[in-house]
């Protein structure tokens, strides 16, 4: 079936999901420092693939995902229950402001609606999936403050500009961007992405590094097949 992307050990159903797996969600789940984090929260989950690459990689760990989309939340809920790590995944059908927390996550992860200066997609799911306000971002920043534990960490990719607003909007909500990685599509050419973190303590030093997807039109570079060689059954 077309609507099924397999992976090496998992697969995703994506057949009633807005937002179908892109570039964004699997490069934010291959490219994060996650270090030793035991409790994960996906933001905004969709098909479930970034908690699903999570849950692989982080073999210990407890990984919930929560998405207000009720047909792509049941969607999520089959591909997780269909994984090998159904037994530490999670999924809450509703919006993360009305999650109800008993422990800290030690790491939240989201690609989020991020079109806020877009026209409104006409179609109602497809507007719900890709377009917000700073609102919700603020509310996100919000969210992360009250919910990470003293070293957790929220990681969001975003197009430069949001990023920019974003970091300088996090100070506000005691979160501190602290490393980030610049996306583009070939050597050389405009950031199209940055994946950002922020943390409670500001860093002495910002990381940052840069990632390039394509080493020429239609073929990838090397660093984008080894970050996805894991999961993607075509490298």
């Amino acid at each position: 079936m077309a609507s099924i992307f397999r992976f090496k050990q998992f697969e995703v159903d994506q057949s009633n999901c807005a937002m179908k797996i892109n570039t964004d969600g699997v490069l934010l789940a291959s490219l994060i420092e996650v270090s030793d984090a035991k409790r994960v929260l996906d933001v905004g989950t969709g098909t479930g693939v970034i908690a699903l690459m999570l849950a692989q990689r982080l073999s210990d760990s407890a990984v919930e995902a929560v998405e207000i989309d009720q047909l792509a939340a049941e969607m999520a809920s089959k591909n997780f229950s269909n994984s090998i790590f159904r037994h530490r995944l999670v999924l809450h059908a509703k919006a993360f402001q009305q999650l109800q927390i008993d422990k800290p996550y030690d790491l939240i992860v989201s690609n989020p609606p991020f079109y806020t200066d877009s026209l409104h997609n006409p179609d109602a799911r497809k507007k719900l999936a890709r377009h917000t306000d700073l609102d919700f971002f603020q509310e996100l920043l919000q969210f992360a403050s009250s919910h990470l534990t003293p070293g957790g960490r929220l990681v969001l990719i975003l197009p430069n500009q949001l990023a920019e607003t974003l970091i300088a909007l996090a100070i506000d909500h005691g979160l501190h961007c602290t490393a980030e990685i610049q996306i583009m599509s070939f050597e050389g050419e405009a950031v199209i992405r940055k994946i950002v973190t922020f943390e409670r303590i500001p860093a002495t030093m910002l990381k940052q590094r840069e990632f390039v997807i394509y080493k020429s039109k239609g073929i990838y570079s090397d660093s984008y097949k080894d970050a996805l060689a894991p999961y993607f059954l075509a490298f």
